[in-house]
């Protein structure tokens, strides 16, 4: 089946879970027109419906091809790569003042999601780019701008991130690739760099990379590091193309998924050094680096919520087709639609409801990050900073696991037919699977939660995000509308775990790091669940309650009683995992060294 793009549900999200309508009134988006978001998701759902998606199951059959040192990608994806930037998409959220729409990184989030239910090893390659414009437009000098930035934003070029070598992965600070200063102010590069998405390509005539190498005289680990515009092919003064750099592809990765994404071994300095630029200062690379992963690792949460919500559609649609058995109390020699029995259900309520909650979560980033880039008054801006930063690496991690665990929960909704290639439910589990890996694993989000954001200026925003959510609670509690089920009873003890293990890692983390750390990834799964649960309580009364025509408020009352009552409900158990847990795994060396 293709893919349909559920408007109503991301407007929804969009305009009460993640507070874009509250935001616009507030004044943080100038004089945006919030009523022209729901024409905008909808020719995205056209585009991606009909260019994008028919593209996903061939891309995974045919794959990109490494021939004489070139990247020839599937069929049909440099046809679909012109029309995607003649149609303007890649510039929606793209600075005004460099040929971009300027329009929220809130809208540009929901049109993510599209592109990556739709075909997300597509999707990959402007996913990129944004995070390469993100980090040229804030750090880049003038000059650079001046030549790149457009080209950028256009879609004309596009940019890759390089960051990882064969033995510094996840520990940048151990990475090898050098550079060398050149008189002219520019720098040769040389080095070897793995798992690069889009390094080559035939859709776009230049590529623009973003390269992390140290200088001679840096300082040892992750505060030596520098980063170095690299372009493909040189840019004469008159903007023309110029000679080939001294960057190539010399390998191209065979792959789990996302086949018709190339991944690819990149060699710098065969031939004397490849020509780089220097992006803001000298041995502050990863200042600016952490610009391009941050808007990746909301990208790739939104990568998590597309496959989710396109698994969940076609399971779905199986469910409703597949006759296997009969309803109970139901005689005769017919057999029902598998959608009638209730583990079925069971199945399809857990991926929507997932879904829903992580889509909730990733665009609440994104309105974080759009006030914290647009309000003037200090107190709100610091807010949306903090915001933003705690809830990047929730919206990464949660709504990765969401993709891996719907995308799974689909194979098993198709049976033994889920197994089957043809189906085409195989796929999205496979191409799901390295989310939860680059950007960042899901691990390395978590001790970042744990270490860094939940304890950020004494906890304050962590606090003002759970009396946040204790309002939404509240307000369930007092409808006393039976729909709702235990909903508010659910929440209201997800929020007590959350706040006790809160504070149990904050104490830890001074007299027993460790302790912290072996329940950040429990903690991690505890702070989403109880997000994105109040988030899809908000949403129903928002439902219940406005006109704005989301349809029967009860579908959206029952998939947050639903996920209260299903998910939710699993925090206590996750409290007592982050607490009690920790010797468990701090003594494992008695099972693992035996």
């Amino acid at each position: 089946m293709t893919y349909r793009a559920p408007i109503s549900d991301m407007l929804l999200a969009l305009n009460h879970g993640a507070g874009l309508k509250d935001a616009v009134g507030a004044g943080y988006y100038g004089n945006f027109d919030i009523e022209i978001t729901a024409a905008i998701l909808e020719e995205a759902g056209r585009f991606a419906s009909e260019v994008l998606a028919p593209l996903n199951r061939a891309g995974d059959q045919h794959g990109a091809r490494l021939d004489d040192g070139h990247v020839t990608t599937a069929p049909g994806w440099a046809d679909a790569y012109r029309r995607w930037t003649a149609a303007g998409w890649n510039a929606v959220s793209g600075p005004e003042d460099f040929g971009g729409q300027g329009l929220p990184l809130a809208i540009n989030a929901a049109c993510t999601e599209i592109w990556s239910a739709a075909n997300i090893a597509f999707g990959l390659c402007p996913l990129l780019t944004l995070s390469a414009i993100e980090a040229l437009h804030t750090h880049g000098s003038d000059a650079l701008k001046a030549i790149y930035l457009e080209k950028l934003v256009s879609g004309d070029w596009t940019g890759t991130m390089q960051l990882t070598e064969p033995q510094a992965g996840s520990d940048v600070g151990a990475l090898r690739s050098r550079a060398e200063r050149a008189p002219d102010g520019s720098y040769r590069i040389f080095g070897t760099k793995i798992f690069i998405t889009y390094g080559d390509h035939d859709m776009t005539e230049n590529i623009v990379h973003f390269v992390l190498a140290r200088l001679p005289d840096a300082p040892a680990g992750t505060k030596g590091i520098s980063l170095f515009l690299i372009p493909k092919f040189l840019v004469n003064a008159d903007g023309s193309l110029g000679a080939r750099n001294d960057i190539h592809v010399s390998g191209l990765e065979h792959k789990l998924g996302i086949h018709a994404s190339p991944t690819c071994t990149m060699t710098l300095g065969d031939d004397g050094g490849a020509v780089g630029y220097l992006i803001g200062e000298e041995n502050r690379g990863m200042r600016c680096m952490f610009t391009m992963m941050n808007q990746a690792r909301l990208a790739v949460g939104l990568e998590g919520v597309g496959i989710a919500e396109r698994a969940y559609q076609q399971a779905l649609a199986y469910a409703r087709e597949r006759r296997q058995g009969r309803a109970v109390g139901v005689s005769g020699d017919s057999m029902d639609a598998i959608i009638v029995h209730p583990d079925v259900r069971r199945m399809l309520m857990q991926m929507r409801a997932l879904t829903a909650a992580a889509r909730s979560i990733c665009y609440a980033t994104a309105v974080a990050l759009d006030v914290a880039a647009r309000a003037t008054d200090p107190e709100v801006h610091a807010a949306a900073v903090a915001r933003g930063a705690l809830l990047t690496p929730i919206a990464k991690a949660f709504s990765t696991d969401t993709g891996n665990e719907v995308a799974s929960l689909g194979i098993q909704v198709h049976g033994g037919m889920g197994f089957i290639e043809e189906t085409g439910a195989a796929q999205h589990y496979r191409d799901a699977r390295i989310t939860s890996i680059y950007e960042g694993t899901n691990g390395i989000q978590a001790i970042d939660l744990v270490t860094r954001k939940l304890g950020a200026d004494g906890g304050a925003a962590v606090r003002a995000l759970l009396d946040e959510l204790s309002k939404i609670v509240a307000r369930v509690e007092a409808s006393n509308d039976p729909a709702f089920g235990t909903a508010g009873t659910r929440l209201r003890d997800a929020l007590g775990s959350l706040e006790r293990a809160s504070n149990w890692i904050l104490e830890r983390l001074t007299s027993s790091p460790n302790d912290a750390l072996a329940g950040a990834t429990p903690y991690l799964r505890l702070f989403g669940s109880t997000l994105g649960g109040c988030k899809l309580a908000e949403e129903a009364l928002a439902a219940r309650d406005s006109s704005e025509g989301f349809g029967d408020p009860l579908r959206y009352v029952t998939l947050a009683r639903f996920f209260a009552e299903n998910v939710a409900v699993q925090a206590p158990a996750l409290e007592r995992t982050v607490i009690d847990g920790a010797e468990a795994i701090n003594s494992a060396e008695a099972i693992l060294l035996d």
